[in-house]
């Protein structure tokens, strides 16, 4: 299936079976080393720290799945009290696209990326602009000032990250956005808060890998 067929799949995913979208394990049981992705340093997080579940998160600010999944996400992860969320910031669909995570990264060093990522996540439709991403980082009280100066001094960081993820995407397989990695299972499609909740509660019931 090619990028553009698994969009158009992902509009009408709230009406068909789970069993239709996620498989197990992640593709790391080929090789990957499970710890460059759920333990990079400088990979934002949420949620609790010591979870015993770890969601990844693989989204682009200019996807509108995302967008639609986001709200149920982050209210599953609330809700439990028990998840681990990992932000992987995976701009591929426009050159916007990497400016939002270039500038919800940079947020990061004043505290603040929690609230860029929202503001970007809240910003309707698709084709979202680089002057849009950055009046609603602005608005969500990040300091402008402060995020050029630490985009000028962390920019290396923050392009090297953007890079480790590219690369843990394309050997992962990952055919576009979103993409959750639930415990053992790659979700490749846009969930309701049902749906995760569902998925959540299968990772914890499958027995640990031998």
């Amino acid at each position: 299936m090619n990028r553009r067929q698994s969009l158009m799949i992902l509009g009408g995913i709230a009406t068909l079976p789970l069993a239709k979208f996620f498989s197990t394990p992640p593709a790391w049981a080929e090789g990957i080393n499970p710890n460059a992705i759920l333990k990079d340093p400088d990979a934002p997080e949420s949620g609790n720290p010591k979870g015993n579940l770890t969601i990844v998160n693989y989204f682009d600010y200019n996807c509108p799945y995302c967008k639609q999944s986001e709200p149920d996400l982050e209210q599953v992860v609330r809700n439990d009290g028990n998840i681990r969320l990992i932000y992987k910031d995976w701009p591929i669909l426009t050159e916007a696209s990497v400016y939002g995570a270039q500038i919800a990264l940079g947020s990061k060093y004043q505290g603040k990326y929690h609230a860029a990522h929202t503001a970007l996540m809240t910003i309707p439709g698709r084709g979202i602009s680089k002057d849009q991403m950055r009046d609603a980082v602005a608005a969500a009280g990040v300091d402008m000032t402060r995020l050029q100066g630490d985009l000028d001094t962390h920019g290396d960081a923050i392009t090297a990250l953007l890079r480790r993820t590219l690369t843990q995407a394309n050997a992962l397989g990952l055919q576009g956005t979103p993409v959750y990695l639930i415990g053992p299972f790659k979700v490749a499609a846009a969930l309701d808060a049902a749906a995760f909740k569902k998925v959540v509660d299968q990772a914890r019931a499958r027995p640990p890998a031998k």
